[in-house]
């Protein structure tokens, strides 16, 4: 089976030597080099997500990979994921055929309902409104992409009567993928589009995600589609044992979690909690390259995937530490995948 293989980030803001966290013009800065690096490496993809929050930095992602697509040759851009439900469908899709042109035709689109909503009272929608706009906006997004006048009339934004957009895309069209946490309301929502569906796996065991990518599958040939890739995103860490890389990660890991969890209600992770995580059958893709080549390439056979991302980033992570799991990632574990995958 071929299987790409990519990485992405949120921009996570580390800290300082004094502890204190770095501005996020410098973690913006150093996320242009992780991608150069990205690049040099022959990686497939390198996505950047979008929140509005002070722990991540990325909240323009469209600008911040147009910097990355003037300074990189090959590798895809795109992504992870743009919050469609707080943005105009319009607009982001001038934003990514822009990007596209730029960067000769490697823009692509994670379109999700993203897993933090700062950005619905940031940018005046109710939260009431949450799957209303999702489906709304979807829908009127699918119709911009295949680069037709469109006409199109909603609740959530004024309509459009035989409207083109520009600019066009130059050949082809513009690779768009939805991304979900695995409901299966949200796989068979990919499935009538007709998009590839990319997974995040953030917790559990990745085989879990098995029975989604079959009903996803099974959808597409029922809505008459023919078939299409499936991606899924974990986050990551690599050093060059497996005790280092857990030891590592581990403060910056759990002090993300715990951030988050307060916001949302959670009991802190515990070290067992984190070890099971980081396991064999963990969603973390903690640990040498050998172990992590052995976690991706379990996950892509059982799923049968397109493409893997990897989310290097983790919290308050140094910078020199994402670039040294970066490097190992693509001279190590990329080989490793693609030999046990012909065995």
């Amino acid at each position: 089976m071929a299987l790409e293989l990519g990485i992405d980030t949120f921009g996570d803001v580390p800290l300082d030597a004094n502890g204190e966290p770095i501005h996020m013009a410098q973690v913006l800065r150093n996320v242009v080099k992780e991608a150069q690096l990205a690049d040099e490496l022959g990686l497939h993809f390198f996505g950047v997500g979008e929140h509005h929050r002070d722990d991540f930095a990325v909240s323009a992602p469209e600008v911040l990979l147009a910097a990355i697509a003037g300074c990189t040759k090959q590798i895809r851009l795109g992504t992870a994921v743009t919050v469609l439900s707080s943005d105009d469908p319009v607009r982001v899709y001038q934003r990514f055929s822009t990007l596209n042109a730029i960067s000769n035709g490697r823009a692509e689109i994670i379109i999700g309902r993203g897993s933090f909503t700062e950005s619905f009272p940031l940018f005046g929608l109710k939260l009431e409104q949450y799957d209303e706009l999702f489906n709304e906006r979807l829908h009127l997004f699918t119709e911009l992409l295949k680069e037709a006048p469109v006409t199109w009339s909603g609740r959530t934004r004024s309509g459009l009567s035989d409207q083109r957009v520009y600019p066009p895309i130059e050949t082809g069209r513009l690779t768009t993928w939805i991304g979900v946490g695995g409901t299966p309301a949200s796989v068979v929502r990919a499935a009538q589009y007709g998009l590839p569906l990319m997974i995040a796996i953030i917790g559990g065991d990745p085989l879990a995600f098995a029975p989604f990518a079959d009903l996803y599958r099974r959808s597409l040939e029922q809505f008459g589609h023919a078939p299409l890739p499936i991606g899924a995103h974990s986050p990551g860490y690599i050093a060059d044992t497996d005790e280092q890389a857990k030891e590592e990660l581990w403060p910056h890991f759990s002090a993300m979690y715990a951030r988050i969890g307060r916001e949302r209600g959670w009991s802190p992770m515990t070290r067992a909690s984190y070890d099971q995580l980081a396991g064999p059958n963990g969603a973390l893709c903690v640990g040498s390259p050998e172990t992590v080549a052995k976690k991706i390439v379990r996950v892509a056979k059982a799923l049968d995937l397109a493409r893997f991302d990897m989310k290097y980033s983790a919290g308050t992570l140094p910078h020199e530490k994402q670039m040294r799991s970066i490097e190992l990632y693509g001279r190590k574990v990329v080989p490793l995948v693609q030999a046990m995958l012909l065995e």
